[in-house]
C-alpha cells in the first residue's frame, strides 16, 4: 500500500474545519491592517534561498528539497515566504508602487526535510506578513501588534513577546568582533556548525541548538552594549510605542537573527502553556535592511514575521481551546422511493442555486436511516417526499431544533427558501 511520505500529514475532513476558520481569520485580521495577499510559485529558483537566506544555513545546507527541472535548472520547493516574496517586490518594480510601504502577506504550504518531531512536518503551512519601504520604528511596532492581535484574538493567553535590538551594520560589526574574541580561545568546545560560524557568522552561535547551554552562550557579551546612539534611539522609539500600546514584551539579549541582512528589531513569541512541548517558539520575525540589495534589488528595507499553523493548532490544544465546528446544513431531504429521489435531486439543486446548504441519501436506505443520516449532518430542516408529495407539490418543513412543521409548495423554490432562512435567523 502507498502510504503518506514520512515527516507530513493528511487533514481529513473531520479537522479541515479548524484549518478554514483559523485562514479565514488570518485574512480578515491582515485586511484590517491594510495588508494584501501575495502568491508566488510553490517553487523557486535554487540560488534565491542560497543567496535570500543564506549558504551557511542549516535550512540550505541540509533541510531544503531541490530538484533539477527539465531544462537542467536547480529548483527549491519554497522552505521559507521572505525571500520569494522580496524577489517579487524587485521583479515587479512595486518600490514606484503609489502605496508606500508596501504591505503585503502569503499564506502557503513550506517545505523542509526536518527532523520528525511533534508540531513539525516536512510540509507545514506559512502564514507571513512583509512590510517594504520604510525604515521607522512606528512600522516595527505595527508588525508586533498585528502578530499579538493574530493570538489574542484566538483566547491564547500563556504568551511571552521576547523583543532585541541587532542594530546597524556598524554596531553588528563591532559586536561580532566581541564575540570572535569571546569565543575562539574555547571554540573547539563548540559543534563543528559552530566552529566554522565562528569565523563565518559569530552571532549563529548565540542560537545554535546543540550549545545554547553552553556556559560561555551564557556569558556572551550583550548586543546592546555595542549598539552605537542611532540603534539605540531606534529600539527605545520601538519599546516606547510598544508601552503606549499596552503591548507586554521582555528583551532577550540573545536573540538575534544571524543572517547578515537583518538590523534593528527582533523579536520572537513564545508559549508558555503547560504540555505545549519542549520548543515552544511560535513565531519570529525581524528588520531586514540589506536583502533587497543582496538579491540585486534596490536600496529598500523591510520588516516581517512568519507563523506556523500547525504549532498555531498546537498552542491552542494546550490552552483547551476549541474552534468553533460548523454548523450543519440547513436542509435534507428523504424519499420513499424512486422517483421521489429524482424529485429530490431536482429540488436539491434548485435550493443550491439560492444558497441554501442540502443533501439527501445517495445508498437508498429506508427512512428512519434516512433521518439518522440528517441528524448526523447537522441537518437543521428535513421533507420527506413520497408520491403524494409528488402528486400535490406540497410537503411538510420539519425543524429539527423543536420538532415543529410546516406545509410548504415544493414548486416555489424562493419562497421556500425564505421560509428557511427566516426560520433559522
Amino acid at each position: 500500500m502507498i502510504q503518506i511520505p514520512r515527516g507530513t500529514q493528511d487533514i481529513l475532513p473531520k479537522d479541515t474545519y479548524k484549518w478554514q476558520f483559523i485562514e479565514a481569520r488570518l485574512h480578515q485580521i491582515a485586511q484590517d491592517y491594510n495588508y494584501s495577499e501575495i502568491r508566488t510559485p510553490v517553487f523557486e529558483s535554487t540560488e534565491l534561498f542560497v543567496r535570500g537566506v543564506g549558504g551557511s544555513t542549516d535550512i540550505v545546507n541540509k533541510e531544503m528539497y531541490t530538484f533539477q527541472d527539465k531544462g537542467d535548472r536547480s529548483m527549491t520547493l519554497k522552505p521559507e515566504g521572505t525571500a520569494p516574496v522580496v524577489r517579487s517586490y524587485i521583479e515587479n518594480k512595486m518600490q514606484h508602487d503609489v502605496n508606500q510601504p508596501v504591505k503585503v502577506y502569503y499564506l502557503a504550504p513550506m517545505f523542509r526535510y526536518e527532523r520528525k518531531q511533534k508540531g513539525r512536518y516536512r510540509q507545514f503551512v506559512q502564514f507571513g506578513i512583509e512590510a517594504i519601504g520604510v525604515e521607522d520604528p512606528l512600522i516595527d511596532v505595527e508588525v508586533i501588534s498585528m502578530l499579538m492581535q493574530i493570538y489574542k484574538s484566538f483566547g491564547l493567553s500563556n504568551l511571552k513577546l521576547y523583543i532585541n535590538s541587532i542594530g546597524d551594520q556598524d554596531s553588528r560589526s563591532a559586536y561580532n568582533e566581541a564575540l570572535v574574541a569571546h569565543f575562539k580561545p574555547s571554540i573547539g568546545e563548540f559543534c563543528s556548525d559552530c566552529q566554522s560560524r565562528i569565523d563565518t557568522n559569530p552571532m549563529r552561535i548565540l542560537d545554535c541548538k546543540k550549545d545554547r547551554d553552553h556556559p560561555l552562550v551564557k556569558q556572551a557579551p550583550r548586543i546592546y552594549d555595542y549598539l552605537n546612539e542611532e540603534s539605540k534611539e531606534y529600539f527605545e522609539q520601538v519599546k516606547r510605542n510598544l508601552d503606549a500600546l499596552g503591548i507586554g514584551y521582555e528583551i532577550d539579549y540573545n536573540l538575534v537573527r544571524g543572517l547578515d541582512y537583518y538590523t534593528h528589531t527582533a523579536f520572537e513569541l513564545m508559549s508558555d502553556a503547560e504540555g505545549f512541548g519542549a520548543i515552544t517558539t511560535l513565531c519570529g520575525g525581524g528588520r531586514y535592511n540589506g536583502l533587497l540589495e543582496l538579491l540585486d534589488g534596490p536600496t529598500e528595507t523591510g520588516i516581517g514575521f512568519a507563523l506556523s499553523i500547525e504549532r498555531l493548532i498546537m498552542a491552542l490544544e494546550a490552552e483547551g481551546i476549541e474552534i468553533p465546528k460548523p454548523q450543519g446544513i440547513d436542509l435534507y431531504i428523504c424519499t420513499l422511493d424512486g422517483a421521489s429521489r429524482t424529485a429530490a435531486s431536482r429540488l436539491i439543486h434548485q435550493l443550491r442555486a439560492e444558497g441554501i446548504s442540502s443533501d439527501m441519501d445517495y445508498k437508498n436506505r429506508k427512512l428512519k436511516a434516512q433521518m439518522k443520516d440528517a441528524d448526523r449532518k447537522g441537518a437543521k430542516h428535513t421533507i420527506v417526499i413520497g408520491e403524494e408529495e409528488r402528486e400535490t407539490n406540497v410537503a411538510e418543513l420539519k425543524n429539527m431544533a423543536d420538532g415543529s412543521t410546516k406545509q410548504v409548495k415544493l414548486d416555489d423554490i424562493k419562497a421556500l427558501a425564505e421560509l428557511i432562512e427566516e426560520v433559522e435567523s
